[in-house]
This record gives C-alpha cells, structure tokens and sequence, in this order.
C-alpha cells in the first residue's frame, strides 16, 4: 500500500512539473516579440514616451499615467490597473478592451508569444533597470 500511494504521489509531482513548463515564460524570446512593440514603445533606462508610452514598470502601474505621454481619454480613464489577466485581455484586441484608445496594433493572438512578453515586460522597473 506504501509502495502505491508513494507511486501516485511521484506520478502527480510529475504531472504537475510538466504543466508548469507548458506555461513557462521566456524573456529572450520575449524580447524577440517586442520587435513587434518597438515600433511604438520602449523599455528600458533610456526609455522615452515615442507613437506610445514607455512601457518600463508597466505591471501594477495605472492605465494612462505616464507622465509627458498625450494619452487618449478613453485611456486615462479606463480604471485600468495592470497585471498579467488585462494585458492578457488587452494585447490580443486593444480596441476592444479600450474602446477610444489611440493603439492601432491590431493585436497579439499567439499564447506563447504573450507569455514570452509578459516575462520580457516585467524584467523591467519603472526606472528601466532589469530587476
């Protein structure tokens, strides 16, 4: 009997090991992805307000509080707080989930591609610096 619930319970460390990788993030293919991004934002310690605002220390910051950045009102005020669920949301359809907003990026559908950003975006403080 030891022998079998020992066995389940290696079985199902096992199985919850291999999910957990299947929702790793990888920042370096992360920062590949934000090629797509670059065209408007930027990140990092020399970051400046560019099409759209800096996106350093995006996690837990408020929609449209950037300072120097022009935000549409929608945009300011959406409510919106940051955090993974309403990036999420946000990047697969901006202008669904802001309607009004001045984004014109048509969207991010592939899973793996937004996990990867997400781990990318969050390396960086709101100074820039890689945490």
């Amino acid at each position: 009997m030891k022998k079998n619930v020992a066995a389940l319970a290696a079985g199902a460390i096992a199985l919850a090991v291999s999910a957990g990788s299947a929702f790793a993030q990888d920042a370096a293919a992360g920062e590949k992805v934000f090629i797509k991004c670059k065209v408007c934002h930027q990140v990092g310690e020399t970051a400046k307000n560019a099409v759209g605002p800096v996106l350093n220390g995006l996690f837990g910051r408020h929609s449209g509080t950037v300072e120097g950045y022009n935000y549409s009102d929608a945009n300011k005020n959406s409510g919106i707080t940051w955090d993974e669920a309403t990036f999420r949301e946000y990047i697969k359809n901006p202008k669904a989930k802001i309607p009004g907003t001045k984004m014109v990026f048509a969207g991010l559908t592939n899973e793996t591609e937004v996990d990867n950003l997400i781990a990318y975006l969050k390396q960086f403080d709101k100074d820039g610096k890689k945490k």
